[in-house]
């Protein structure tokens, strides 16, 4: 198991087109797969679409097309994000899938028998966008904060509920048990908070003749599974639970597996850290390792906006910036575990300064450096005999060959500051470390003035290839077609312009 990493994002709505919102969840759970790879772990990354629930089921119906046919193109749509944005995962689940659909029913019987799902009437205050219950301490002046624009609805059925009131103590313990649960601990005291007032049970199933769109609720015809019901079970039906026994435990384990992760926005905090964890204590199923939740992309100040037409399309972006200028934005500016704002002006000021005039310059510097002065990398060739051990980043440092003490001692602190930053989850400082590295080259190149032919000219220019090299490998899980361009330019010794200037 510990050479085993499991990592899921959580499942977007298909209701609306991919936007930058989703893009960060999903590039930040990218950097940490490729890295766990890095560090020589096998890695199951999970992605994909929640397809069930109320709010898809109107939207198919407003584009008069059947929920099935609706949730085919929106899904294909997501999946798009692997090329443009260069992602690795390796499952992408949909909650229409058959399997899923086999497994959801098979932990509602698990719950069942554990004495957590009853029926009962009730009558509610519902947020279709959230596809959630709101109290009347959540609303602000009688509306869902998350969905001003959206009036609530009053829902008055027979339903069953899940006996989420009976999960109180339960959770507190849990939570006292792994006190790094949930990063950031602002949100950990959020829920740990919202646990303490008490919990109420909720409905986890619709009338299937009011909305049909769902997974048919065991032994009922009458009724279909509440969408957030459904939806959490991905995270274990993705590793082929209940069936797949062995790839089960492999990456989700018999106990609490320090080498599982999941990655949500702060409006799934709830969900994801309370709801989910207390579903997977009524199913008898270990719970997840950690959260690491994540904050809004606002533009220009203002939340993300179909009515306000200020949502940002990572399509469009890649098409007109690149893949990799997108990732870096969204890492280095945006702050890991709190809100951050995107405008054309701050995208553009950051690909210009970090990357064409910072990590584009140096490299063709160096390069181009090293083939007028005919100089080669000095590897060690005996130690690197395939493609895939040069580019395997952690195990073998090129940096004991440098041979100025200072520049090697800088190299091997950046390795610190970023194995430290990338273990808590802090993207953008690990960037930081990185750009500090570049910076410190640029320095050395004006001091040292490797152009004018000396004595040290080759040494000088061998350890400027040798970090050149590094920075290629501190980048691999970041800007993994950067990083792989500069590994063969370093080989090629042909110098090409990685960020044209805008």
């Amino acid at each position: 198991m510990k050479n085993k990493f499991y990592i899921t994002t959580t499942l977007p709505y298909v209701n609306a087109e991919p936007h930058i919102g989703f893009s960060l969840e999903i590039v930040q759970a990218d950097v940490i797969a490729r890295y766990q790879r890095a560090l020589g772990k096998d890695v199951f990354f999970n992605t994909g679409t929640d397809e069930h629930g109320l709010k898809i089921y109107r939207k198919a119906l407003e584009e008069n097309k059947n929920p099935q046919d609706y949730v085919d193109e929106y899904a294909a749509k997501y999946e798009c994000l692997k090329r443009a944005l260069n992602l690795s995962y390796t499952n992408f689940i949909r909650t229409t899938d058959a399997h899923h659909v086999l497994a959801a029913q098979k932990f509602w019987i698990r719950c069942l028998k554990n004495g957590d799902i009853y029926k009962k009437n009730y009558k509610i205050k519902y947020c279709v966008g959230c596809e959630l219950e709101k109290t009347d301490s959540e609303l602000a002046k009688g509306k869902c904060p998350i969905h001003p624009n959206l009036s609530l609805e009053q829902i008055e059925e027979e339903n069953y509920f899940f006996r989420f009131s009976k999960y109180r103590q339960p959770l507190l313990d849990f939570y006292k048990k792994y006190p790094d649960f949930v990063i950031p601990v602002s949100r950990f005291a959020e829920v740990k908070s919202f646990i303490r007032q008490g919990l109420r049970d909720f409905s986890v199933s619709r009338l299937k003749e009011k909305m049909p769109w769902g997974v048919p609720v065991p032994g009922d015809d009458s009724q279909v599974f509440f969408v957030w019901f459904d939806a959490l079970i991905n995270y274990i039906s993705a590793l082929g639970w209940p069936e797949q026994k062995k790839n089960f435990r492999a990456y989700w384990g018999n106990k609490r597996n320090p080498n599982a992760l999941q990655v949500a926005g702060k409006d799934n905090l709830r969900q994801q850290s309370a709801i989910w964890q207390a579903m997977l204590m009524s199913a008898g199923l270990p719970n997840s390792r950690k959260i690491i939740i994540h904050g809004f992309i606002t533009v220009a100040g203002q939340k993300m906006s179909k009515s306000l037409g200020n949502v940002v399309s990572p399509f469009e972006l890649v098409k007109k910036y690149g893949t990799d200028p997108v990732r870096y934005f969204l890492l280095r500016e945006i702050p890991p575990t709190e809100d951050g704002d995107f405008t054309y002006e701050k995208f553009e000021s950051r690909y210009n300064s970090d990357l064409a005039n910072g990590l584009g310059n140096l490299a063709a510097r160096v390069i181009t450096l090293a083939k007028i002065s005919n100089t080669e990398l000095p590897l060690v060739e005996a130690k690197v005999k395939k493609r895939t051990e040069f580019s395997s980043p952690f195990k073998f440092l090129i940096s004991k060959q440098i041979q100025n003490p200072k520049f090697k001692t800088t190299i091997n602190k950046t390795w610190g500051k970023y194995h430290k930053a990338l273990g808590e989850f802090k993207f953008n400082e690990a960037l930081v470390a990185v750009w500090n590295l570049i910076g410190f080259c640029d320095r050395y190149i004006e001091k040292e003035k490797p152009w004018e032919k000396s004595q040290k000219q080759k040494e000088v220019i061998g350890d400027l290839l040798l970090a050149i090299n590094e920075i290629a490998k501190l980048l691999e899980p970041f800007l993994p077609e950067t990083s792989e361009k500069i590994f063969q330019q370093l080989k090629n010794k042909k110098s090409k312009s990685l960020f044209p200037r805008i």
